[in-house]
């Protein structure tokens, strides 16, 4: 997650590899007194500087909270930097996730480590890319991981609108969660057993709204 000052706006991505990715994530950077967070009512959260800032310059750069290689790039990028490289090593478990080499793997594994054996068990099918990324902002809840962008905004933070969507749309979003649980089963049997704030379905409404605005047909 990047946030640059342009006269048209804009930012950044990383490596300009092809991601979905959800809310800032950890590694953050920011002058405090540069940004700060607002409400707008009927349009949500938003950020805003607080003093004069040239066009392009830097004002926040983070990871982001969790992300994902869409299936069209897989084995053409490194899962963890997102570099383009044709000789990348894979997980000798899934044989899904490929790397640069023994660094990027070993710094990645604390987010693929649960989801391995979630894509090692639903071979040969493949998850959608909106199931994966559900997938590993749940895994990453669940560790409850510190994040430092959350000084901004906090996946509890994004909303869902859920009034707002059509009962076609809930559908959809239903048999995700569905394909979600299932994919999952490997890693966790009785999804009854989660906290209550981690519910499929509520994740998938705000990922509509965070990813699907610029990636359409994600879902």
């Amino acid at each position: 997650m990047a946030a640059a000052a342009s006269r048209h706006g804009g930012g950044s991505g990383r490596g300009g590899s092809t991601l979905l990715s959800a809310c800032g994530g950890a590694g953050g950077r920011m002058e405090p007194a540069v940004l700060e967070r607002f409400l707008s009512p009927g349009k949500g959260n938003g950020l805003r500087a607080r003093r004069r800032v040239r066009p392009g310059e830097l004002l926040y750069r983070a990871e982001p909270f969790a992300y994902v290689v869409t299936k069209e790039q897989l084995g053409s990028v490194c899962e963890r930097c997102l570099r383009r490289n044709e000789h990348l090593h894979r997980c000798s478990q899934c044989k899904v996730a490929k790397y640069c080499g023994k660094s990027c793997q070993k710094e990645a594994w604390l987010d693929h480590k649960r989801e391995c054996r979630c894509l090692k068990s639903t071979e040969p099918n493949f998850p959608p890319d909106s199931v994966r990324l559900a997938g590993r902002i749940i895994f990453k809840l669940l560790r409850q991981s510190a994040c430092h962008s959350e000084r901004l905004y906090s996946f509890s933070d994004l909303q869902s609108n859920i009034e707002q969507l059509s009962e076609e749309v809930k559908d959809g979003l239903r048999h995700l969660a569905h394909t979600l649980q299932l994919y999952l089963k490997a890693e966790i049997q009785d999804a009854s057993h989660l906290p209550p704030a981690i519910d499929f379905f509520q994740i998938f409404t705000k990922l509509l709204l965070t990813c699907v605005r610029r990636w359409p047909g994600i879902l």
